[in-house]
């Protein structure tokens, strides 16, 4: 399965909640989102969804030790499988290409059951761009900045958003003035050295670490 270090990142640090039982998986690709939420959430069902071909998912998922709980499907967002039940939320790619950020802000408030979450991972301009359209609608309530390396600039962020219209959602456990903020270093600078923040966050995930 190929392996990106946005994925692993988003699948790692998507809130999972005990409460948890459905999520969608947006964009899904090979599958790698999807099955790391299968194996943080042993009582959900993840659905992945992708407007290509979602064949590699699928083998994937039935390499695996969660193939019962997961699930693909080949079709636009507009028309996916049934949406996540009670406290499920569905993590989403990195990249908009074939939606774009006004269609998936709405898909997901169309989508996001009452208590569930939504994340999302970009590159540093595109998460203010998106920020921009969910003023109003999508509530930010946690976020992460990640460098590669100490010395570089931000280049992506990790979001967390809530319903902004559901005051209930922000409050169980966030502040609904302040999101959560905190920075994640990736590497160390060293050739292949992680830091023991990504180490800490990821090392589940990977057979060899």
């Amino acid at each position: 399965m190929k392996v990106g270090t946005d994925g692993v990142l988003l699948g790692a640090w998507a809130a999972v909640r005990p409460q948890d039982r459905r999520m969608l998986d947006i964009g899904t690709g090979t599958g790698l989102i999807a099955l790391m939420l299968a194996q943080r959430a042993p009582e959900a069902h993840v659905t992945g969804v992708d407007i290509d071909d979602v064949g590699q998912a699928r083998e994937n998922a039935a390499a695996s030790p969660w193939s019962g709980r997961v699930a693909f499907a080949q079709c636009p967002l507009f028309s996916p499988p049934p949406p996540p039940g009670p406290g499920g939320g569905p993590p989403a790619p990195r990249h908009a290409v074939h939606l774009p950020f006004g269609d998936l802000r709405d898909a997901v408030l169309r989508l996001l059951a009452p208590g569930g979450r939504f994340a999302v991972i970009l590159p540093t301009a595109e998460a203010e761009r998106f920020l921009a359209v969910c003023a109003g609608r999508l509530a930010l309530v946690r976020r992460t900045d990640v460098r590669t390396t100490p010395r570089r600039p931000v280049k992506r962020a990790l979001m967390e958003f809530v319903r902004a219209d559901r005051p209930a959602d922000r409050s169980a456990d966030c502040s609904a003035a302040a999101p959560e903020v905190s920075e994640l270093v990736v590497g160390t600078g060293e050739h292949e050295c992680y830091t023991p923040e990504y180490r800490a966050l990821t090392r589940d995930f990977y057979l060899k670490f």
